[in-house]
């Protein structure tokens, strides 16, 4: 609910602070006292839009904050979370506009937009009146009140999670045929590259044995030289070689050994030197003679590492990356054709998540049909009951064209229609002219549907404009009704509704020879009296008037 308000410098108002209590709260004040500019000032922090005009004259600024307690309102305390907005259970609205037309907003000190001030401010209050913009006459509020009213919300819930499903299936197929193109594309391509790997064949650790190879064959007359040359040092130099000396050493040693055993050790050495050089000598001579100085098969393995590297290049990796690279491509490309054989069955689960939405939504209409015509009937009566006698109130359910895209709230179009007189003939009640029948409607409209409404918060604009005697009695009467679950404030000319009150704020406007004020007082029991017995009386206030005005708030 609405808690407080506070207003600076915001057009003919210095400053006003109130607190709100639960209930009906009547707002009240002589004609021109400018009653309206407190509802000015809360629209103007919901969202609203404003320009300089709004800023008193000579101030810099007007500055508005309101508070709400929203510990019972689970949708604008997930939406504050949801917008890291959060500051527990109260929550406060404010609005600066400077004299140059800029304007700031903002949700619990942080900055926001208008568009999070509306989209706030629809679930905290909601106006009816004479404005242009209230909200019964939008569509989407008029479903959303025929919906409310119905007593088991499963079916709705049914209808939307139908939906979401078969949208994500929907965005899913046209994701895939958008992409279809480029997709075959793709594909046609990766075949191709794998096409050529697969061609080229290359085996396992295969760069790496045709590298050696290669550089092998490629220097095999420097190899057979270097070989022959290494063999000669160690073997078969007639005049000297390693061999020849390490026997030379081995038997000097032994010779010595004869005389001292400690030298053993080297004498053992000496003897695992010199065969390891004949080992040496051998393998080398073996190595050799395996030599295969095959030019043609030199020629393949270059033209062989030519494919390779060619590939290598095309695709800018390295030769070391060609393998893994090459098993990726396949991977993509198996993916893809996947992908490719899953749309059909795509199709075949949107083609049924269709059919399972439209089960549920036909039964929606069906549910939303019967409802309607109850709520017609209610409606209609109420209308009666407050002055309008012959109107007729009317929801019209019809369906959707069917080249309408499916949406979540079923396939219906819901429209209230109403008559105001006798012989009126049905019309959607965003054409009704008359402003006072409109907010009359809406009261009546709100007398049913309060019960189920989530807004915690209602401000009703001279709903009782063109009515007065007992049927400003009953509209007083039903507001005190809806108060007794919703905050209620109304602005009234009438001093049957606002006998009704539970709180009674005045509007005074004061002039001086150089401005203009206004100023919003909340009345005590004495004031009150006084303020009743004037709207009875007009100026001149008698002892009769006080007396009748005291009766009416004792009737309550």
């Amino acid at each position: 609910m609405l808690e407080s308000i506070v207003i600076n410098n915001f057009t003919i108002i210095d400053r006003i602070q109130l607190e709100f209590n639960p209930g009906m709260t009547a707002l009240t004040g002589e004609t021109g006292a400018g009653k309206s500019i407190l509802l000015d000032a809360i629209q103007l922090v919901l969202g609203d839009r404003a320009d300089s005009d709004c800023v008193s004259s000579g101030s810099e600024k007007a500055d508005i904050a309101v508070s709400f307690n929203i510990t019972q309102l689970e949708d604008a305390r997930h939406w504050l979370q949801q917008n890291a907005l959060d500051d527990g259970g109260e929550c406060l609205l404010r609005r600066m506009v400077f004299a140059n037309g800029r304007s700031k907003a903002f949700i619990n000190g942080s900055p926001a937009t208008l568009t999070q001030l509306k989209t706030l401010g629809e679930m905290l209050v909601d106006l009816h009146g004479q404005h242009e913009h209230q909200s019964l006459q939008k569509a989407t509020i008029q479903r959303e009140l025929l919906d409310a009213s119905m007593d088991d919300q499963s079916l709705l819930k049914e209808v939307r999670n139908a939906y979401r499903e078969w949208k994500a299936l929907a965005d899913q197929l046209r994701q895939s045929k958008q992409q279809s193109l480029q997709k075959q594309q793709r594909i046609d391509l990766l075949k191709m590259y794998c096409s050529e790997f697969e061609h080229l064949a290359l085996g396992d650790h295969e760069i790496t044995s045709l590298q050696e190879e290669s550089s092998r064959l490629s220097h095999a007359g420097q190899i057979i030289e270097t070989s022959a040359a290494v063999i000669s040092r160690l073997y078969d130099n007639e005049e000297a070689n390693v061999q020849q000396l390490l026997s030379a050493c081995q038997h000097d040693l032994e010779q010595l050994l004869k005389i001292d055993p400690s030298l053993s050790n080297t004498v053992e050495l000496v003897k695992n030197a010199l065969i390891q050089v004949e080992e040496a000598a051998s393998e080398l001579r073996s190595y050799q003679d395996d030599m295969d100085v095959d030019p043609a098969r030199l020629d393949w393995l270059n033209s062989r590492l030519s494919q390779v590297q060619s590939l290598a290049r095309k695709h800018h990796i390295t030769l070391e990356d060609l393998t893994d690279y090459s098993q990726n491509l396949q991977q993509e490309l198996d993916l893809l054709l996947l992908d490719e054989a899953d749309s059909g069955k795509l199709e075949k689960k949107l083609h049924q998540a269709s059919e399972v939405y439209l089960l549920k939504a036909t039964e929606l209409t069906r549910l939303r049909q019967s409802r309607a015509t109850t709520l017609s009937a209610q409606i209609t009566q109420q209308m009666h009951t407050l002055g309008m006698q012959g109107g007729q109130f009317e929801i019209e359910v019809l369906s959707l064209p069917a080249s309408t895209p499916f949406t979540v709230n079923g396939i219906d179009q819901i429209q209230f229609l109403v008559s105001a007189n006798p012989g009126q003939a049905l019309k959607p009640l965003s054409k009704v002219a008359s402003g006072g029948e409109l907010s009359r409607i809406s009261l009546a409209i709100q007398v049913i549907l309060s019960s189920s409404s989530q807004i915690p918060t209602l401000i009703f604009d001279e709903v009782d404009s063109g009515i007065g005697g007992g049927i400003a009695e009953i509209v007083g009467r039903k507001l005190r009704g809806i108060a007794a679950d919703r905050q209620v404030f109304c602005v009234t000319h009438l001093p049957q509704v606002a006998s009704q009150a539970h709180q009674h704020l005045q509007v005074n406007k004061t002039k001086t020879e150089n401005q203009t004020k206004t100023d919003v007082v909340l009345l005590d029991e004495t004031q009150r009296l006084e303020e009743i017995a004037r709207m009875l009386g007009g100026m001149t206030i008698t002892e009769q008037t006080r007396a009748h005005a005291r009766e009416m708030i004792a009737n309550v």
